[in-house]
C-alpha cells in the first residue's frame, strides 16, 4: 500500500482531491491533515470515515513538533500539499496568518519529508512532494498574453506573496537537495462545497436573499475559471507523471470578466429559481470600492501540462456552472422552479 498525505484535505480542493485519489487508487492509504479553520468542511468526506484506507489528523503545520510526529509515524510515500490560507481580502486585513501557514507551514512539512526520505535512495528518488500553488504569484496581465511557467513572479497581495515565497522554498529544495518536488499553479477554482466567502457562492447567497451583490470596481477584472474536478485530475496527473523539479500551470481556458460571470449567475438564478427583484437578479448588483491592489487579469497558458503530461480540462463550463448554482440554491434553502 502506498501511503499519501494530503495537507488541507478538509478544504474545498483538498476534499475533492481526496475523494478522487481514494477512488482512483485502491492501493493508496490517505492521511488527511488539516487544522480545521473556518473554511474547512469535513462533511464532504463522511463517505470515507469508516474506511481503513483513510485517516484524519487535526494538525497545524506551523507546529513543527506535530508535523514531525505525523511524518515520522505515518511515513508517507508522497504528499499533496494544499494547506494554505487563501482568501485575498483576509490577507489584506490581516496578513500574519498567511505568512505563518503558507510559508512556515510549507517549510515544516517539506523539511520533515526531506529528512524522512533522504536516507533511503529508493524513497529519495520515487517519493514525490506536490506543492499546490496559484496563478496569483505571477502578478497581473493586461488585455493580452498568458502566464507561462517562465513568467517572472510579481505577487501583489500578501496572499500571493506568501504563496510565491512557498513556491521558492520548494524550488530551492529541488535545486539544493535534489528532492522530488513538483509545483502546480492553478487559476480560480469553482464547484459545489466551496466556502461561502468566495465569489460564486457570495453572488448566489446574496441574490436569493435579495441582498446587494457586491462587485469590485466596475467588474472589469478578468479571471480564468477552472472546475475543481478538472483541477484534481491535473494534480493526480502531476503526481503520477510529472518531472521532478518542474512547474505546471493548470487553467480552464475559460476567461470571464467578473461582471460577465455575475450576469451569467444571475441569468441561471432567473431560470432556475425566479423571484428576482423586478424579475431579474441583476437588479441587485452593487458596484463597491475596488479591492486594494486588485490585479486586473489572470490567464493561464496550460499547454505545458497538456503537451508533456496529456492533461487538459474536460468539463463543460455551462453545465458545471449550472450544477454549482443548483447545489448552492439547495444549500441556502431556496426553492427551485418545477
Amino acid at each position: 500500500m502506498k501511503k499519501i498525505i494530503v495537507t488541507g484535505g478538509a478544504g474545498f480542493i483538498g476534499s475533492n482531491l481526496i475523494l478522487k485519489l481514494f477512488k482512483d487508487n485502491p492501493d493508496w492509504t490517505i492521511m488527511n491533515i488539516d487544522k480545521l479553520t473556518y473554511a474547512s468542511d469535513t462533511s464532504y468526506l463522511k463517505p470515507l470515515k469508516d474506511s481503513e484506507r483513510y485517516y484524519f489528523k487535526k494538525i497545524d503545520l506551523v507546529n513543527r513538533e506535530e508535523v514531525q510526529d505525523i511524518v515520522k509515524n505515518f511515513k508517507p510515500d508522497g504528499v499533496f500539499h494544499l494547506a494554505a490560507e487563501s482568501h485575498v481580502d483576509n490577507s489584506i486585513s490581516g496578513p500574519e496568518p498567511f505568512i505563518l501557514s503558507n510559508v512556515v507551514g510549507t517549510f515544516n512539512i517539506l523539511e520533515e519529508c526531506r529528512q524522512l526520505w533522504q536516507d533511503n535512495e529508493e524513497s529519495w528518488k520515487n517519493n514525490r512532494f506536490v506543492h499546490v500553488s496559484t496563478d496569483e504569484v505571477y502578478g497581473e496581465l493586461e488585455d493580452d498574453g498568458f502566464f507561462t511557467e517562465q513568467t517572472p513572479y510579481a505577487p501583489n497581495s500578501p496572499y500571493s506573496a506568501s504563496k510565491a515565497s512557498s513556491d521558492m522554498i520548494v524550488r530551492a529544495y529541488f535545486h539544493t537537495y535534489g528532492m522530488n518536488v513538483v509545483t502546480t499553479n492553478c487559476s480560480n477554482n469553482y464547484g459545489p462545497h466551496q466556502h461561502d466567502e468566495k465569489l460564486i457562492p457570495t453572488v448566489i447567497r446574496n441574490a436569493i436573499n435579495h441582498n446587494p451583490i457586491p462587485v469590485y470596481g466596475k467588474g472589469e477584472n478578468v479571471r480564468d475559471w477552472l472546475n475543481v474536478i478538472d483541477h484534481c485530475s491535473a494534480l493526480e496527473t502531476a503526481f503520477l507523471k510529472g518531472t521532478a523539479g518542474e512547474v505546471y500551470n493548470i487553467g480552464g481556458n475559460n476567461e470571464w470578466k467578473n461582471i460577465e460571470l455575475v450576469h451569467k449567475l444571475c441569468d441561471l438564478l432567473n431560470e432556475e429559481v425566479g423571484n428576482g427583484p423586478d424579475g431579474d437578479y441583476k437588479n441587485l448588483i452593487s458596484f463597491v470600492t475596488d479591492r486594494l491592489g486588485h490585479d486586473f487579469r489572470y490567464a493561464i497558458d496550460a499547454s505545458k501540462i497538456k503537451n508533456e503530461l496529456g492533461w487538459e480540462p474536460s468539463t463543460d463550463f455551462d453545465g458545471m456552472l449550472r450544477d454549482t448554482v443548483l447545489w448552492y440554491v439547495k444549500k441556502y434553502n431556496a426553492s427551485i422552479k418545477n
